[in-house]
């Protein structure tokens, strides 16, 4: 492997990372995380029409695969500890992350003449994203038991909300976990995807069980975002303009609806602002770096 295609090679698995963890953290979106690194546009193309140069397609996607899984297995814990230990700094840090990103985003939206018209949309887009995270927050009562992942409801409302959840995670600003709390399922999900990962319950009856049901949920996904992904495509390459300021009333939405209130003590507040610090800087750099290493081999 030459040095360019390595480099390539692993800032993909570093954006595979990133966008890992906005899976399972509350609140972020991992299409405002791939317009943040510069690699939504190529995402999209792909997940329209994953078999098209499926042999290119699938080693640009490997690293990132790569990554998020990695990401998550080594995370899951982690983030877990951090919002619940250290919720505002955890939060501020997302956030300034997708703020980080605003200038590019904006950068796009001046590619094409913008019509005042447009801005309805950018509305339309921050309430939409707005009373997602409400609602996500709100925790809304569901008509199913979703604390038991093993009845015949939730083997199909499961698979529902995981499909749905596939067609909205690429619309930059819909947060999947978000999207999930809303439907009353993150917690069962997340739960389940920790008793995966214990050794002690591996390849037991109940792991196949499980591993089955988080299964028919990542199935279900996949095949909503690939399904949802030609509409999102054909906006953007038709009302570029348009597409990019309502991905900017998406982050608006979701950055308003994830704030997690101002900080309270003296630690609190030094934490804050170093994560402040933190999520600006690397969002920067995945600027920088997404110039620089972001092509197809």
């Amino acid at each position: 492997m030459s040095k360019t295609k390595a480099n390539n090679f692993f800032y993909r698995m570093l954006c595979g990372a990133f966008l890992g963890i906005s899976v399972i953290a509350p609140g972020i979106s991992g299409s405002i995380m791939a317009v943040m690194m510069g690699i939504y546009d190529d995402l999209i193309n792909i997940i329209s029409n994953p078999f098209k140069k499926f042999k290119k397609n699938f080693m640009y996607l490997l690293p990132m695969v790569l990554g998020a899984v990695i990401s998550m297995l080594l995370l899951i814990k982690a983030l877990d500890f951090l919002f619940e230990n250290y919720t505002v700094p955890a939060y501020l840090l997302f956030m300034s992350l997708i703020a980080g990103s605003v200038p590019t985003v904006i950068d796009e939206a001046r590619q094409e003449p913008i019509k005042k018209k447009y801005f309805i949309g950018t509305a339309l887009a921050f309430a939409f994203a707005l009373t997602i995270g409400i609602l996500g927050k709100s925790n809304v009562a569901v008509a199913i038991d979703t604390a038991n992942t093993t009845s015949i409801a939730m083997k199909i409302y499961l698979p529902a909300c995981g499909a749905v959840a596939g067609m909205m995670s690429m619309v930059p600003g819909m947060s999947i976990s978000m999207l999930l709390m809303m439907f009353g399922i993150y917690e069962p999900l997340l739960s389940l995807a920790t008793g995966l990962m214990s050794p002690d319950r591996w390849f037991t009856a109940a792991w196949f069980g499980e591993a089955l049901t988080v299964g028919t949920v990542v199935l279900a996904f996949l095949v909503g975002m690939v399904l949802f992904s030609n509409i999102t495509k054909r906006v953007f390459k038709k009302w570029h303009s348009l597409g990019f300021l309502m991905v900017l009333g998406f982050m608006s939405g979701s950055i308003v609806s994830i704030f997690p209130g101002l900080p309270s003590g003296l630690l609190d507040w030094g934490l804050s602002l170093v994560a402040i610090a933190i999520g600006l800087s690397i969002s920067y750099l995945f600027k920088v770096l997404g110039k620089k290493f972001n092509v197809k081999d």
